[in-house]
Order: C-alpha cells, then sequence, then structure tokens
C-alpha cells in the first residue's frame, strides 16, 4: 500500500524521498506511515514497474538530490487501485489487544499499569489529532496544490483519526474500570 500513498503525493507534484516523507509525517501518520528506508525502497520498485521516473538534481551546497514524477503508467495505477472497491474491511493486528486476551495470567496491578501507560499514550495522540487544525489541513494541501475536494477528504482522515484515539482511550477505561471492580489485588 505504500506505493500507493507515494503515487497519490506524486500525482500532485514532483517531490524527492525526504519531501515524501515529510509530507507523510504531517497528513497520513495517523493511518499510513513509512520511515524513510521504506519511502526509497518503494520508489526505487515503482521506478522498476514504470511508474515513476526520477531525476538527478545537482545542489552546489549540498549532496544531490533524486527527484521523482509519476508516469502515465503510475497515473493509471493509483487511478486503477482507487476505483477499485473495498469488498472487506480491514483485518487488524493490535498488540495490545492481544496481549490483554492473554493477560489473565498476569497480577491485576501489572495489567492496570499497562492499560494505564497506553490510555495515556492514546490521550497523547488525541491531543496530537486536536492541535491540528483544519487550517494544517489547508496548508498541507496548498503546499500540493491540491483540488478542494481533497481538502475535504483529508480533514475527513483528521477527523479519524481523533474518532479512533477517543473510541481507543473510552476502552482503555472501561477495561480498567472492569479490572478495578474485580479486585485489583486479585491475580
Amino acid at each position: 500500500m505504500l506505493k500507493y500513498a507515494l503515487l497519490g503525493f506524486l500525482n500532485y507534484r514532483s517531490l524527492n524521498g525526504y519531501e515524501l516523507k515529510q509530507i507523510m509525517e504531517s497528513s497520513t501518520k495517523n493511518f499510513w506511515h513509512a520511515d524513510l528506508s521504506q519511502i526509497y525502497k518503494a520508489l526505487k520498485s515503482l521506478e522498476a514497474e514504470g511508474c515513476v521516473v526520477s531525476s538527478l538534481e545537482h545542489q552546489s551546497e549540498r549532496p544531490d538530490r533524486r527527484n521523482y514524477e509519476i508516469t502515465e503508467v503510475g497515473q493509471q495505477a493509483l487511478h486503477n487501485w482507487l476505483a477499485s472497491p473495498l469488498t472487506t474491511t480491514s483485518r487488524m493486528k493490535e498488540e495490545l489487544l492481544l496481549k490483554v486476551f492473554f493477560s489473565g495470567q498476569l497480577n491485576a496491578e501489572t495489567i492496570l499499569t499497562q492499560l494505564r501507560l497506553q490510555r495515556d499514550l492514546h490521550q497523547q495522540q488525541l491531543a496530537h489529532y486536536s492541535g491540528q487544525t483544519v487550517e494544517d489541513v489547508e496548508q498541507n494541501a496548498s503546499s500540493l496544490e491540491a483540488p478542494a475536494l481533497d481538502k475535504i477528504l483529508w480533514e475527513s482522515t483528521r477527523r479519524a483519526g481523533i474518532l479512533y484515539e477517543k473510541m481507543y482511550i473510552t476502552w482503555l477505561e472501561e477495561t480498567i474500570a472492569s479490572i478495578e471492580s474485580h479486585g485489583a489485588g486479585e491475580s
């Protein structure tokens, strides 16, 4: 899926790997993220598939920079992927849920400590998403010269991040309360 995220951004304009990483950090990070090494590996693969072409930009005071541009093949691949409906829900792999499922062998206080830590982390993430404004989304979209509909859809994905974090915090608080009412001293 990373390749489609990269094609999506390159469909707006030519970018280098570092710029792609920066844009992802400020836009899709709450639902799709990648390390710089993963981005460069995917770009190399996309170039081999003919979906992007790259050119080397000489910089006098810095190392040369490789810029990537989407090709017609890449635009068609992106369009086909976007137009193809998802006919199943995404299957979730959530390490915390797996740990909680099997944590009955731990004492309740250890479980509560881990759940409270996760609650705090999700509250921090919620604060981060809530701190992003519609103006921040519009600034990102404007930097890529994205159409108005994209701004609406990008804001929708930011809201999804907020709602996800609220749901997770609610679940954690319910689970903590259930364990506490069961008796924190029991194992």
